[in-house]
């Protein structure tokens, strides 16, 4: 029997009535990966003996009434999350030996409330870039059409549960690598509010806008993985303390008395045809459920990619300077003196697209430009904030496309970065903001790629964005709906 088809949702009260045991599930989700694993490239490591064990624990916690709401669910984790005396690359040859040890805040709270960690994912290197084939240990590959990319930076994330390799995951989003590979591969990704969910153990890349959110089949399912994640942590300075909300039971039947806003500049010129009917088709639904449309406008749409990539660089060029062969991670042992090592170091434990990033980043902080970059992109930054706010004013919530495209083949931008990073136009606005954003699945193209819907809500107003999208995935039928690998 293949358990490892079921919603989370499903397989909770599948546990609960005793008609399967979490071993089922884990065994069927190992079967899974080594059925699809040479083909989709999803994991970087597979700890299928401690699932294992970890199933039987999770099964006597049952027997004695002991267990925690997830108790028994297989999850994938990217591997940028730190996992005690488990390895944790960031998809680098620089962390290639590193072992954490300690557990990232999010780790903690899923393995308390009864989750299973079944493996760590493939992603883009320390998490820069949007297909995940900047990684170290391979390129995972679109579950639903060999040779097209699985998105990124959480790749892997979405492969893994897209292929029923597990029932759901985690990854981060720092502009838009949770809702863009789930986009592409036809799953569920939330992008919480900036300081929702606790970034202790997050590998950092850009701190002021990484956010760590849930990938899943279903919204239901979306909901229960934020019940958990969510919530104040005192070890993260950007965690904000808030009233604790049960996102399963905020969702509700029905959109009437919400309002819904098109934002006019997500639909201009290089949106491609497909998604855009896509996009019109949901939008509609979303109007039959009840919903109010307006239309809005986020005027300075065209200044993010440029605000992004100066903002985001710098950051990493400062957080990674840490990796310098010194204390841990990859050293080049042949150097004969200091800087020699340095240099050996990072010009080989690190790969182009960090090193590009790494020096645009370190120009744009350099002095005599900090004003001329860096600053001026924090002062737009702002602007755009307060285009959000504008909007929200006028309505509830945003809905549009994650990407411009499809999925589109392998390799077919990886010689043209500027192609790269326009791919991310209307997912990196939310990670400027820090506002919620997420991607459900809308539909497929001719070519059968699955097709993604938007959704961006004001601060802290996830439980919004989980109504209208579970009204839109009621309407559209997508739920659960796995890639055939």
């Amino acid at each position: 029997m293949d358990y490892n088809t079921y919603t989370v949702s499903e397989s909770l009260e599948k546990l609960a009535s005793g008609e399967i045991c979490c071993k089922d599930l884990v065994t069927s989700c190992l079967r899974q990966i080594e059925k699809s694993e040479d083909r989709l490239h999803s994991f970087i490591t597979v700890f299928s003996e401690e699932a294992l064990a970890r199933a039987d624990e999770e099964d006597e916690k049952r027997g004695k009434k002991e267990s925690g709401p997830l108790s028994g669910i297989p999850l994938s984790v990217k591997d940028l999350l730190c996992t005690k005396d488990r390895q944790t690359t960031c998809g680098s040859k620089m962390l290639q030996n590193f072992v954490p040890p300690y557990d990232a805040t999010v780790i903690e709270k899923l393995e308390k409330d009864g989750a299973i960690i079944i493996g760590k994912t493939t992603m883009d290197e320390f998490a820069m870039g949007s297909t995940s084939e900047t990684c170290y240990y391979g390129v995972p590959q679109n579950p639903w059409q060999d040779g097209y990319v699985a998105g990124g930076s959480s790749g892997g994330s979405a492969t893994s549960v897209a292929s029923g390799q597990c029932l759901a995951s985690l990854g981060s989003d720092t502009g838009g690598s949770i809702r863009q590979p789930a986009s592409l591969c036809g799953v569920v990704g939330m992008k919480p509010t900036y300081g929702r969910v606790s970034r202790y153990g997050l590998v950092a890349f850009a701190s002021s806008l990484d956010q760590i959110g849930p990938l899943t089949r279903s919204v239901e399912d979306c909901a229960l993985l934020m019940n958990t994640i969510a919530g104040y942590d005192k070890r993260d300075s950007t965690s904000v303390r808030c009233d604790r909300v049960d996102y399963r039971t905020s969702i509700a039947e029905g959109l009437k008395g919400l309002k819904i806003g098109v934002p006019q500049e997500y639909f201009g010129e290089g949106l491609d045809e497909e998604v855009e009917k896509v996009v019109r088709e949901n939008i509609a639904m979303a109007k039959d459920c009840g919903a109010q449309i307006v239309e809005v406008s986020l005027p300075h749409t065209d200044y993010c990619v440029a605000a992004y990539y100066l903002i985001a660089p710098a950051e990493a060029s400062s957080n990674l300077a840490r990796y310098d062969g010194v204390v841990y991670g990859y050293r080049e042992m042949e150097a004969e003196t200091l800087v020699d090592m340095y240099k050996r170091t990072r010009s080989e434990g690190f790969g182009a697209e960090v090193k590009r990033r790494i020096l645009i980043g370190t120009y744009a902080l350099s002095s005599g430009y900090y004003d001329a970059y860096y600053k001026k992109a924090s002062q737009v930054r702002t602007v755009i904030l307060q285009d959000f706010k504008n909007a929200f004013q006028q309505c509830d919530a945003l809905i549009s496309a994650v990407t411009p495209t499809p999925a589109w083949k392998v390799g077919e931008k990886a010689d043209d970065p500027l192609a790269m990073y326009l791919s991310d136009i209307f997912s990196l606005s939310a990670n400027l903001a820090g506002i919620p954003g997420m991607s459900v699945p809308g539909g497929f193209s001719t070519k059968g790629l699955p097709i993604g819907i938007q959704l961006q809500g004001p601060h802290f107003k996830e439980d919004t964005l989980l109504t209208i999208a579970y009204n839109i995935e009621k309407a559209n039928g997508l739920a659960n709906r796995l890639a055939p690998v």
